[in-house]
C-alpha cells in the first residue's frame, strides 16, 4: 500500500505549468480580431490564431437534397389530383335485361313494339322481423328500389322510346323459428 501512497502525494504535488507570455499576447490579439471584425493580417492567413476562435457559423445549403424533396412532393401532389379527379363508378346490385322479342313484321303499319325491359336493383334493406296483422309467424321485410326501363322501337323508321321510372316492393318473407 506505500506504493500509492506515494503516488498520490507526487500527484498532489504536480500544479499546471503557468501560461507563457507569447500564448498570452495571442489569445489578446484574437480576441481584438474578433471584436473589431477586421483582420490584423489581412489576405495573409494566420496559423498561429488556429483553433483559438469557432469560425462563424454557415449555412451549408445541399441544393441536390431540396431538388429531390421538391420533385416527391410534386409527384405527390399529381398523384393526389389525378386519384380525385376520377369518377366513381357504380355498380348496380342486380341488373336483368329480357333479350328483345322477335317480331315478324307483316303489319308495315308506323307503330312502336316492345323492344325490351331492364330492371336495375340499386339498394336492398332488411328490415328486420315484422308481425303482420296479428299473425303467429313472424315475417322478414326486405325493401329494394329499382329503376325499370321499357323500349320501343319502330321497325319501319327506325325510331325508339325509352321510357325510365323508379319504383320500390317490398316483399314479405315466412321465417320459421327451428
Amino acid at each position: 500500500m506505500n506504493d500509492f501512497s506515494e503516488i498520490e502525494d507526487k500527484l498532489r504535488k504536480l500544479r499546471p505549468v503557468p501560461p507563457s507570455a507569447d500564448l498570452m499576447t495571442r489569445v489578446e490579439r484574437a480576441l481584438a480580431e474578433a471584436r473589431h471584425g477586421d483582420s490584423l493580417h489581412r489576405g495573409k492567413r494566420s496559423t498561429s490564431t488556429a483553433g483559438v476562435l469557432p469560425r462563424e457559423w454557415r449555412l451549408h445549403f445541399n441544393w441536390l437534397s431540396l431538388g429531390l424533396g421538391l420533385a416527391a412532393a410534386a409527384a405527390l401532389v399529381l398523384f393526389a389530383r389525378i386519384q380525385f379527379d376520377r369518377p366513381v363508378k357504380k355498380v348496380p346490385a342486380l341488373a336483368s335485361l329480357t333479350p328483345a322479342p322477335q317480331f315478324s313484321s307483316t303489319n308495315s303499319t308506323a307503330q312502336f313494339i316492345p323492344a325490351g325491359l331492364t330492371q336495375v336493383v340499386y339498394h336492398t334493406r332488411d328490415e328486420g322481423l315484422h308481425f303482420p296483422n296479428n299473425s303467429e309467424q313472424p315475417m322478414r321485410r326486405v325493401r329494394s328500389h329499382t329503376r325499370e326501363t321499357l323500349r320501343w322501337r319502330n321497325p319501319t323508321t327506325g325510331a325508339s322510346l325509352r321510357v325510365s321510372y323508379p319504383s320500390e316492393e317490398v316483399s314479405l318473407t315466412p321465417v320459421s323459428g327451428q
